[in-house]
């Protein structure tokens, strides 16, 4: 749910410039007191037992679109509509409130590109209304049933060849367009 909701909120941001993205921890510097040592084993067991870990580490498949040092973008194995996807971190973090800035940043700034390769790869439209970049906060309540969409049965992603194929189309097109990017940078360098 977390990440559905941080799909949602996430800025069109494109950092410009090195990738390179420092680790902050979330540990407090007392490390020998009985809370730091609660919270880090609630932590650990929320990594072994996290899907999205799990994915992370191997242990458990995913039909993965990208991958960097920060973040992997994967098909959601229960979607909602046919490319259904997720921006996750690397690293564990519980809510998008314990989250460092920095991660939703990279993860963020993944956004465009990515959701441009896999709508021209559905042929997909994105509902956009109003043409100015937006994010919605839209607080929520359990079982509030604001989306139509949690009402809508979600059957498991079928590991077949329509899936591969799509992934394969949203892959090409991450590519084309990082390098057309990357060709954009040069142009940039060289006038400078």
């Amino acid at each position: 749910m977390e990440n559905r909701r941080l799909a949602v909120l996430c800025s069109h941001l494109r950092p410009i410039g090195s990738n390179h993205i420092s680790c902050v921890s979330s540990v407090t510097c007392d490390s020998n007191s009985k809370e730091h040592r609660l919270r880090v084993s609630k932590k650990e067991v929320s990594e072994k037992d996290c899907i999205f870990c799990k994915i992370i580490r191997g242990e458990s498949p995913a039909v993965k679109l990208y991958e960097d040092d920060i973040c992997l973008c994967i098909f959601d194995t229960h979607p909602v509509s046919h490319g259904h996807s997720l921006i996750i971190p690397k690293s564990h973090y519980p809510s998008l409130e314990g989250t460092p800035p920095s991660v939703v940043a990279a993860m963020c700034s993944k956004v465009p590109f990515i959701s441009n390769a896999i709508m021209k790869a559905t042929g997909s439209a994105a509902g956009q209304v109003i043409f100015h970049t937006h994010i919605h906060i839209i607080p929520r309540k359990a079982r509030d049933c604001l989306w139509t969409s949690e009402s809508l049965q979600r059957r498991p992603l079928k590991l077949n060849q329509e899936a591969s194929r799509l992934a394969d189309c949203v892959r090409e097109q991450i590519s084309s367009t990082n390098s057309e990017d990357s060709e954009l940078q040069d142009g940039l360098t060289r006038n400078y």
